[in-house]
């Protein structure tokens, strides 16, 4: 099993009983919409209630972050000790045109034991991100997929 599949599996383990709705967004939800892209942690959007409940729940190291120039949540946690790093983004926020907008996906598709928004709306994400890194895993996206959506 390689290491994303192992934290993505950690990952819905920890919010098997959430309340509300969560998504793998960034690297690891463009890997499994078939993007041959690099993924060096798990980045989730969830409700904050769900947040706290999963950073109470976590045996490994929680370690609790502020809020940046261009991205807030409330709070941010990256969850230590997993296979690869768990990032958890409750009311995530994105700076864009000198205003806060919301990140809240209003499409939603399992992939295995994970949600992912669908392909086109997570284009839009990384649209909005904006940065270079996001651009280039839009046109992955866009592009033929280099494989299957199957976990491995």
């Amino acid at each position: 099993m390689t290491p994303l599949a192992a934290a993505l599996d950690e990952l819905a383990a920890l919010l098997r009983g959430a309340r509300d709705a969560w998504w793998v967004i960034g690297s690891a939800a463009a890997w499994l919409h078939g993007a041959a892209t690099s993924v060096a942690d798990v980045d989730v959007l969830l409700s904050p209630r769900d947040a706290r409940d999963a950073m109470s729940a976590w045996r490994g190291d929680v370690v609790v972050g502020e809020a940046g120039q261009r991205f807030r949540s409330v709070p941010f946690a990256r969850l230590e000790g997993a296979t690869l790093p768990i990032e958890l983004m409750p009311g995530l926020q994105v700076r864009s045109a000198n205003r806060w907008v919301a990140v809240w996906p209003a499409t939603r598709q399992s992939v295995g034991d994970v949600y992912v928004p669908e392909r086109a709306e997570l284009e839009a994400i990384f649209a909005l991100f904006g940065r270079p890194k996001d651009r280039a895993r839009a046109d992955l996206l866009r592009g033929p997929a280099g494989r299957s959506s199957a976990r491995s």
